[in-house]
């Protein structure tokens, strides 16, 4: 058994080895030395991506604190009145509420049809590359493009989607109107992004062992057992990347909804993304902007 005073110099040891270890590897860092040519190769990334990444974000935050109206000579300190203004806006949570609605719909129609659509080109035997290239397409559009394209489809007068839909009785305006405006706004989303889906989850596919597969089939596990208990487990981790970059792509989702619907009818399309940029170009309130923009970065980071 171990005195008390052999604990207390084993503690001051520890403690004594911690500093220096600490020390020097303070010191290591310092030492320019032993950086190699590789190091000094990427450094002016390293600085660029400072420039162009902290000080925005530190301004974003210093903005957020000042009364900071297009209209003002010179931007006052105002504390927590822009984030008062934000938070207790009910258009804001409104629009986080639509914004919810539309991530969680268009994620799940994204998923389901991007995974069956990669399910469907791995197991082709011929032509893969053909309908992979055709099949990407839509990615390759520009959302404002897309969603002029959406809205000339769409058209009450001359839209083809709109005179199919009045050949079996539904006659209304789309994007007119409150219930089904948002609805159209998440499906040309989903057509256009869930080409991306369909590639990330078949690089996934394309990259599994082949063993588990034999194995079970070997096993006598049909297509569905195989699929659900061997593919989808070992392929979860890729979908997850997708999801996770979809996600946040759709929180600043603004494009599509400016050229088609404008956040209306009656704010029904209208989105954090679309408020945030109303926000700072139409009232021209950049402080308010500014801590509208911290609250959706910090909720992509919590979501993350």
């Amino acid at each position: 058994m171990r005195t008390n005073a052999e604990y207390s110099k084993l503690k001051d040891s520890t403690q004594t080895n911690y500093k220096k270890e600490k020390s020097t590897s303070f010191l290591n860092l310092l030492n320019i030395k032993k950086y190699k040519t590789e190091h000094w190769m990427i450094l002016p990334s390293i600085i660029i991506l400072a420039i162009i990444s902290i000080f925005p974000f530190l301004y974003l935050i210093y903005a957020s604190f000042m009364d900071f109206m297009i209209s003002s000579d010179q931007p006052t300190f105002n504390g927590i009145t822009n984030w008062k203004k934000v938070l207790i806006n009910d258009t804001f949570w409104a629009s986080w509420g639509r914004t919810l609605i539309f991530a969680v719909v268009g994620l799940l129609l994204e998923v389901m049809i991007g995974v069956g659509i990669a399910l469907a080109i791995y197991e082709l035997p011929k032509g893969r590359n053909l309908v992979v290239t055709l099949w990407m397409i839509p990615i390759f559009v520009a959302p404002i493009v897309a969603g002029l394209l959406g809205r000339f489809l769409l058209n009450s007068t001359y839209g083809l989607y709109a005179w199919l839909l009045s050949l079996v009785g539904v006659d209304v305006q789309i994007l007119g109107d409150v219930k089904t405006a948002l609805v159209a706004v998440i499906l040309m989303d989903v057509w256009e992004w869930t080409p991306l889906i369909t590639m990330i989850v078949l690089a996934g596919l394309q990259s599994l062992p082949k063993e588990p597969l034999e194995a079970a089939q070997v096993d006598g596990a049909n297509y569905m057992q195989r699929l659900i208990k061997v593919v989808f487990p070992l392929v979860s981790r890729t979908i997850l990347v997708a999801l996770l970059i979809r996600s946040m792509d759709i929180l600043r989702f603004v494009d599509t909804i400016k050229i088609t619907t404008e956040g209306g009818p009656a704010d029904s399309t209208k989105v954090i993304g679309f408020y945030l940029m109303e926000v700072a170009f139409k009232f021209q309130d950049f402080g308010a902007a500014a801590a509208l923009g911290l609250t959706m970065l910090f909720a992509t980071i919590l979501y993350s």
